[in-house]
């Protein structure tokens, strides 16, 4: 069922949602306000878009242009739906398709900035994965992988250009091994935790291709009060409108 909701706390933005598909997260949040936006942006990607979350709040960041791209149809459609209704569509152009084909047809080293939420777990036929195809594509690497986010960023990316990602604080190697691989310097990172004293549950991390070393280590983000509401540092975010 489609629904209509309030973008969390931007009190002007609004996106389309659907009860039987995957949802934004905080996970989404979180990104677009941990990502460094360089004064000169001129273009911003978004890989794996899902219903536009990421873009719709870095919208009210820059004024450059937006691309999300987002593999699944209807999921896709909720996002255009979305960039419509918020009167975007001048800013923000939402693309359907494959990640690894629509990079073909991107202009290399064009994008300042890339964000992306990926597939989270790795896929094996053992995998527990959920009943929903649309979870599955969206927590699993069955069509995107940690690698081919990477590889495809750096293609994309100019010269010092930033690539912002979140994902599991268990993958940190992975992702820092591959950054490096495809000329992606590891520049930031911040760990984020659902409470004090228990372990943390998202990763966001920041590179710069052909970046040069050095690497910045946040102080840690807590998520959630005591009684299950999000902390002050989380809230912020909520309030930008």
């Amino acid at each position: 069922m489609k629904v209509k909701n309030y973008l969390l706390g931007y009190k002007n933005l609004y996106i389309y949602q659907d009860s039987e598909m995957f949802h934004f997260s905080l996970d989404s949040i979180l990104l677009p306000n941990f990502v460094t936006l360089p004064k000169k942006t001129k273009k911003i990607l978004d890989i794996g878009t899902g219903n536009a979350p990421i873009p719709l709040i870095l919208s009210t960041k820059v004024d450059c242009p937006i691309i999300g791209v987002e593999i699944q149809p209807e999921i896709a459609k909720l996002a255009q739906e979305s960039v419509l209704y918020n009167h975007l569509e001048k800013q923000i152009t939402i693309l359907e398709g494959d990640i690894n084909v629509v990079a073909q047809s991107l202009e290399p080293d064009s994008f300042d900035v890339i964000t992306c939420n990926p597939p989270y777990f790795k896929y094996q036929k053992s995998s527990n994965i959920n009943e929903s195809e649309y979870k599955t594509i969206a927590r699993h690497e069955v069509t995107l992988n940690l690698e081919q986010c990477i590889q495809i960023s750096s293609k994309l990316l100019a010269y010092n250009g930033v690539l912002g990602i979140v994902h599991r604080p268990e993958r940190l190697i992975d992702i820092l091994e591959t950054m490096r691989k495809y000329h992606i310097e590891p520049k930031k990172i911040e760990l984020v935790y659902p409470h004090p004293n228990e372990e943390a549950n998202i990763l966001l991390i920041e590179g710069r291709k052909m970046g040069k070393p050095g690497i910045k280590i946040l102080p840690p983000l807590y998520s959630h009060q005591q009684n299950g509401e999000y902390t002050d540092e989380i809230q912020k975010y909520f309030e930008n409108n």
